[in-house]
C-alpha cells in the first residue's frame, strides 16, 4: 500500500465521481481507477460502490475514509512542521552563557528572538566558557557565548561584544581613590579570579596584563562574577572583570578601569548548521550593537 493510494481515496470519496476527481489531482481517470482497485484488493473489501450513473461510499469505505482522514491530515501537520524546524521557524535550540553575558547582549539578543522566532523554544544554560566548548562540541549546545575563548577546532566563533576591563576593589580599599590604575599598584595585591580550568582564556588574558611583572596572586577562584563581587566586598582581595559588571549593583565595591584600555570580548559559538541558532547569533550581533 502506497500513501499515494490513500490520497486517491479520499480526493474520490469527497467528488464520488473518478472523472472529478482525476481532474482534481491533476492526472487521467484511468490509472485513478487502477489505483482504487487496487487498494480495494490489498485490504479485502469494497470501498466504493460503482453504477453507469453514481459513485457511493460502500458502509466500508465510509468506515475508512473517517480512519484515513485525521492520520492524512496529521501527517501533512508534520510534514509542515518538519519544514519549518529546516527552516528554523520551530523546533527547540539550547544556549550556554558565560554569567557576563547576563549584563551584555543577552537580554536583548533574547528578546529580538522571542519576537521573530515564537515557535522555537529557548533552553538557556549558564556555563562556563569551557564547559559550553566540551558541550558545544558534543552537541548538547546548539550555541554558546564565550569570554575570551581563543580558537578552537571544530567550532565557528564570531565575536559579539568587546568592552573594557576594569579592576575591582572593596569600597574602602586604598586605590579607591584613583580614577585610573596602573598594573603597577596592583602588584602585590590578593585576587579574586575565575579558575583557569574555566575559563582559561580570560585567566590567560588577565595574567597577559602582567607581563613583565610578577603574576597576580591569586587568593580565591570563583566561577560567577557575582561570587566574585562577594569576595571582593568582603576584603578577601581585588579582581579584573569585564566592564559590563558594573550594572551589577553589589554594594561595598568600587570599579576602576585600567590605564591602555585592555579589553575582554564575548564571541558566539557554534558547531552545527543549525538555522535558529543563526536566527539567535544575528540577535545577539544586533543585541550587542544596542548596548
Amino acid at each position: 500500500m502506497e500513501l499515494r493510494q490513500l490520497q486517491y481515496f479520499l480526493v474520490v470519496a469527497e467528488h464520488l465521481h473518478f472523472g472529478r476527481a482525476a481532474d482534481a489531482l491533476r492526472m487521467s481517470q484511468p490509472p485513478l481507477t487502477v489505483a482504487i482497485k487496487k487498494l480495494e484488493q490489498e485490504l479485502g473489501v469494497q470501498l466504493f460502490s460503482r453504477t453507469t450513473r453514481s459513485v457511493e461510499l460502500t458502509p466500508a469505505g465510509r468506515a475508512y475514509r473517517e480512519r484515513i482522514s485525521p492520520l492524512l491530515a496529521d501527517l501533512e501537520r508534520a510534514n509542515h512542521e518538519l519544514t519549518e524546524v529546516g527552516l528554523g521557524l520551530r523546533g527547540r535550540i539550547a544556549v550556554g552563557f558565560v554569567s557576563s553575558a547576563s549584563y551584555a547582549a543577552l537580554p536583548g539578543a533574547i528578546r529580538l528572538f522571542r519576537e521573530r522566532r515564537p515557535n522555537v523554544d529557548l533552553a538557556l544554560h549558564p556555563l562556563t566558557t569551557n564547559e559550553q566548548i566540551d558541550q558545544l562540541l558534543e552537541g548538547k549546545l546548539d550555541l554558546g557565548i564565550l569570554r575570551d575563548p581563543g580558537p578552537v577546532p571544530g567550532l565557528v566563533l564570531t565575536e559579539v561584544h568587546a568592552e573594557p576591563l576594569v579592576v575591582v576593589l572593596q569600597a574602602g580599599h586604598r586605590l579607591a581613590g584613583q580614577a585610573e590604575l596602573e598594573i603597577e599598584q596592583l602588584l602585590g595585591e590578593g585576587f579574586v579570579l575565575f579558575p583557569y580550568k574555566h575559563m582559561s582564556g580570560f585567566f590567560a588574558l588577565v595574567h597577559s596584563l602582567f607581563d613583565g611583572f610578577a603574576p597576580p596572586r591569586i587568593v580565591e577562584r570563583a566561577i560567577h562574577q557575582e561570587t566574585i563581587l562577594g569576595l571582593v566586598a568582603a576584603g578577601l582581595g581585588v579582581s579584573i572583570l569585564p566592564a559590563s559588571v558594573a550594572r551589577f549593583h553589589m554594594p561595598g565595591v568600587l570599579f576602576r578601569p585600567l590605564a591602555g584600555d585592555p579589553r575582554s570580548a564575548l564571541y558566539s559559538a557554534t558547531s552545527t548548521a543549525n538555522p535558529a541558532a543563526a536566527v539567535f547569533g544575528q540577535c545577539l550581533q544586533e543585541a550587542a550593537g544596542d548596548a
